[in-house]
């Protein structure tokens, strides 16, 4: 009798984390009891002395900072792990080929799936967290199945599968390669991860990204696959609210602050450094043009510190376009994605340069559609790979 074929591996792929290391470690570093390494001090708050200073008194910055540290030892420990679930995508395909949303409950535990919660053939949960994740797959899934025209475009490797309550107090969310992980958040400065439409599809879009790109996660390859990822999660939100181009907040993160911080979310497109300017968090230190590129080795050389570069241009190219973002100008990003044309060490102009070739493709040499998107790298100061000087 002959054996079925072995289920394929889930690819080795790093873990994405949703909160940059550096506003963990202004939370972490927030007590005074712990120092930030030197590189990190200019992107931080600096820790109040006891009593002294605006934002919460002492005994809730150490809580903050406590539950901060222990979510850096656990997103230390699994930063150099591949992916540790393995899962058969066809134990995720119904009889029709579409994939199915599967939500499951980790209990408090670190360890992944976890507890079955919510599946397509089960009713509302009784937890909230378990109904928001769910829902969060049903929209990413329907948005794809728009922005593709297909439930099944060439990412289709994108397990839907989210597990929900990671850990104790885990202020995060990641992608490991075959699935969504989010935290409950400490209850201070984060609210549960399923609070964020924007960060569960931009989490899922590092799924989408895996299957379509092979993106080195560093430098400015690493920023313009962050940059993928919150373009996927800001259209999948604006689609899902119904709001065009013009009056999207443009916010990734939106809701995972709890009203005690003052900020609104963990990133602006719309505004790089300016999404929030708290006590304990410090100043958003993103930049939104070449001019202030950070230059640094955290943060994998600042993929979320320069991913605001080309977020800055998407949001300039769409709304200069108007309309709904995802129908020219999402289509136009996404498809420059799927032709595979991106190396692995792709920087900003040779991204800018695919995004125009394929503005030529869709519309035609000097349509309006090509002048806004030159106009929007014009202004962030991202020369094209084929104009700059510098490479000829």
């Amino acid at each position: 009798m002959d054996k079925a074929p072995a289920p394929p591996a889930a690819p080795n792929h790093p873990r994405r984390h949703a909160v940059p290391p550096y506003l963990l470690m202004s939370m972490a570093a927030c007590d005074g009891a712990w120092e930030a390494p030197s590189s990190m001090l200019d992107l931080i708050a600096g820790p109040s002395a006891p009593g002294q200073g605006p934002g919460p008194d002492s005994e809730t910055r150490k809580r903050i900072a406590t539950r901060a540290r222990q979510t850096l030892l656990l997103d230390q420990a699994m930063l150099h792990e591949r992916a540790i679930t393995h899962t058969d995508p066809r134990d995720l395909l119904d009889p029709a080929g579409r994939l199915v949303p599967v939500v499951s409950d980790a209990w408090g535990a670190e360890t992944t799936p976890g507890t079955t919660s919510r599946t397509q053939d089960q009713d509302s949960a009784e937890d909230h967290d378990v109904n928001d994740a769910y829902h969060g797959l049903e929209h990413v899934n329907a948005f794809r199945a728009e922005l593709f025209k297909d439930s099944s475009p060439k990412g289709a490797g994108l397990v839907l599968r989210s597990t929900v309550h990671y850990g104790l107090h885990y202020s995060n969310a990641f992608w490991d390669g075959a699935q969504m992980v989010m935290g409950d958040g400490d209850g201070e400065v984060f609210n549960s991860f399923t609070s964020s439409l924007s960060m569960m599809a931009h989490e899922l879009g590092h799924g989408l990204l895996q299957n379509t790109t092979s993106l080195a996660h560093h430098g400015q390859s690493g920023a313009l696959n962050e940059s993928l990822a919150d373009v996927f999660g800001a259209l999948v939100e604006q689609y899902v609210s119904g709001q065009d181009a013009a009056s999207a907040s443009w916010l990734i993160g939106k809701g995972l602050f709890t009203d005690k911080v003052q900020g609104t979310a963990l990133r602006s497109m719309a505004a790089p450094g300016t999404a929030y300017d708290d006590p304990v968090l410090g100043k958003d230190p993103q930049s939104g043009t070449m001019s202030g590129y950070v230059h640094t080795g955290e943060d994998d050389g600042g993929v979320h510190l320069n991913s605001g570069i080309p977020n800055h241009a998407f949001h300039l190219f769409a709304t200069a376009l108007g309309g709904n973002a995802w129908e020219t100008a999402g289509s136009l990003w996404f498809n420059v994605v799927n032709t595979s044309a991106l190396p692995e060490d792709s920087d900003f102009g040779t991204f800018a340069e695919q995004t125009l070739l394929q503005a030529r493709r869709q519309n035609g040499a000097g349509s309006m559609v090509e002048r806004a998107l030159a106009d929007a790298w014009d202004a962030v100061g991202v020369v094209p790979r084929a104009l700059d000087p510098a490479r000829s």
